[in-house]
């Protein structure tokens, strides 16, 4: 025993003292350490980590996060009509509107007072941009240009006549188009010679949903489609539409879900307001038809960043989400054209800071 504990001791002797600055950068290294794990896994013991781990990621505005991620780490470089993009075919994701949520996204502030505008304008069936510059929302400026719209062959066009575009073909599907006033052939005709032939009046498509989601017995058809794609009238058009059909879905009596398919899908500028928009769009058409708002599903082709902006949307996927914020519409109005600004409040909306990128037109 007592050689055991000699040489225990001879061997502790033969042990370096180790310098203080070597033991400072140890101890450094081991809280660089400890503070990855904890934002890692989290603090606690396992099974606290693990709960904790799957309740801050479960947040629905990961699904939007992990898209731009996989953009970036996997997306093919390809140049198209405005520019260099990094893309992929084919995304999805899936937000909750009850109890009055609205995903507002929040790991950028998101304005969502020009995306309500630019809704309402939509569904007035509006298409001169010059209406909302009014109101202080330039989004399609650059698309109403005298050289844009003479790009596309519109020459006939005025500044900020933007064609049979989206809120057109909304109220007014394939009635002829009127390019110097921006509203249909039939509404300058004094005599209303055609107002019942199907090419000048148009099919009012929103009009028709409503009237199926207010009665009981029509409400859970799977034909409650508003589509914004007309090959007929796409030449026309300053941009054909990036988010062309979506479907309405009524189940158990009163819970209304909306299906968008978006053809083509700016990550950085356009999904943050297109989100917004048909939420807001189903929470109305709820509020209007006396049900509730259920569900969004986005249901995207090709997925891409531009070249101007990857390296400014790092920034944002590092952020963590704050809680999305919830919607209320003041009152219920006669026409589902004549909603305001004012008659919808968002509450509780906290975001990051803005990130400010160049829209590419």
């Amino acid at each position: 025993m007592a050689e055991e504990y000699y040489i225990g001791i001879s061997r502790i002797s033969r042990l370096r003292r180790v310098p203080p600055e070597e033991e400072s950068a140890y101890s450094e290294k081991q809280a660089e350490k400890e503070k990855y794990k904890n934002e890692i896994y989290g603090i606690g013991n396992v099974s606290e980590r693990i709960f904790s781990n799957i309740k801050k990621h479960s947040h629905e505005e990961y699904q939007y996060l992990n898209l731009i991620e996989n953009i970036l780490e996997n997306g093919y470089w390809e140049e198209g009509r405005n520019g260099k993009t990094q893309s992929l075919f084919g995304g999805m994701m899936r937000f909750s509107l009850k109890d009055n949520k609205i995903p507002i996204l929040t790991t950028k502030k998101t304005a969502w007072k020009t995306c309500l505008k630019e809704l309402l304008w939509f569904i007035r069936g509006e298409t001169d941009a010059k209406k909302l510059q009014q109101q202080g929302v330039h989004i399609w400026g650059g698309n109403s240009t005298r050289e844009f719209l003479d790009s596309r062959g519109l020459k006939l066009n005025p500044e900020g006549i933007l064609g049979p575009i989206y809120g057109y073909q909304w109220r007014n599907f394939n009635a002829n188009y009127n390019c110097f006033s921006g509203k249909r052939l039939l509404d300058n005709d004094p005599t209303d010679v055609h107002k019942e032939t199907i090419h000048f009046k148009g099919v009012d498509q929103l009009q028709e949903i409503i009237e199926q989601l207010k009665n009981p017995e029509t409400r859970n058809s799977r034909r409650l489609i508003l589509t914004a794609w007309n090959p007929s009238q796409l030449k026309q058009m300053a941009l054909p539409p990036c988010h062309i059909l979506c479907q309405f879905n009524v189940h158990d009596g009163n819970k209304l879900s909306c299906a968008l398919y978006q053809r083509s899908a700016d990550f950085c500028l356009g999904i943050p307001f297109n989100i917004a928009s048909y939420c807001f769009l189903t929470h109305l058409l709820a509020k209007h038809c006396g049900l509730e708002a259920f569900e969004f599903l986005h249901f995207m082709g090709n997925i891409h960043i531009y070249e101007e902006h990857v390296e400014t949307i790092k920034e944002q996927i590092n952020r963590e989400p704050y809680e999305f914020p919830t919607v209320s519409i003041k009152q219920i109005r006669e026409k589902i054209h004549d909603y305001m600004v004012e008659d919808f409040e968002i509450h509780n909306y906290k975001s990051h800071e803005a990130i400010k990128m160049k829209m590419i037109v």
